[in-house]
């Protein structure tokens, strides 16, 4: 998996900051500059007084103004289950590889098998690996080794039926119903710096499968660069209280 961040809204906790202040204020802000709009606030710079009214609006719940400001992500290697997950979120917008026009037919099958073109799950690997609603613990060397040949079999003749059926004219579109779940795909997401959060409340807790926690807190990399004082403050205080932020 990969994620990169390709494009957010430039100073976004100064937008967040001037759409929080114009719900107090009988002037209108942007006639105003910056400093004046935040003249009132406690601290003795700008910086200070920017994470005096962050921690402010998130500490009391007013999570609107974390609506204005937007960031997207581009997803490489993907799980279709990991997939399936993230896009039952609202208020996110997505692109997702298609598998309609994207065919498979030149990736070698024993490639497949050595952990190209699907994605692994640690299970498959680690004696030790514990997922959720598992109903044995840790297993020894010879039960994971025979987990591992009987997955990496599976996919292997699962890319090989689809690309017989290529070959027999099925159509990509059809013939793609043979390929797993854990088949690898390429996601463009956007959202808002508050979905980011519920998102994050959701999906980097520590019972949320382990492909999209990892894609998320690698998301959450990226945000603590983009809007720093609202990331932190979200860190220290707010991780982990599931729904917090839904709409």
């Amino acid at each position: 998996m990969k994620v990169e961040l390709l494009e957010a809204t430039p100073n976004p906790e100064k937008v967040v900051a001037r759409a929080a202040r114009n719900d107090y204020m009988s002037e209108y802000g942007a006639d105003m500059d910056f400093e004046e709009v935040m003249a009132d606030i406690d601290g003795d710079t700008l910086e200070e007084k920017k994470e005096t009214l962050i921690g402010h609006l998130l500490s009391h719940g007013h999570f609107g103004p974390f609506e204005h400001v937007q960031a997207t992500f581009h997803v490489k290697g993907i799980s279709r289950s990991c997939m399936a997950q993230i896009t039952r979120h609202r208020h996110a917008s997505f692109d997702i590889q298609s598998m309609r026009y994207v065919s498979f037919d030149d990736v070698d099958p024993e490639d497949v098998a050595e952990g190209e073109l699907v994605v692994t799950p640690p299970s498959a690997t680690d004696p030790d690996w514990i997922g959720r609603n598992q109903k044995t613990g840790a297993v020894d060397e010879e039960t994971v080794e025979k987990r591992e040949e009987v997955f990496r079999e599976s996919v292997k003749r699962s890319v090989e039926d689809y690309q017989e059926l290529l070959d027999l004219g099925m159509p990509p579109e059809d013939a793609r119903f043979v390929l797993p779940i854990g088949t690898e795909v390429n996601m463009v997401m956007s959202l808002n710096a508050r979905m980011l959060m519920h998102v994050a409340d959701m999906r980097a807790a520590a019972d949320a499968q382990w492909e999209i926690r990892q894609m998320t807190e690698s998301i959450l990399d990226y945000a603590a660069e983009w809007c720093p004082l609202t990331f932190d403050y979200y860190e220290e205080n707010m991780k982990n209280r599931k729904n917090r932020l839904a709409p």
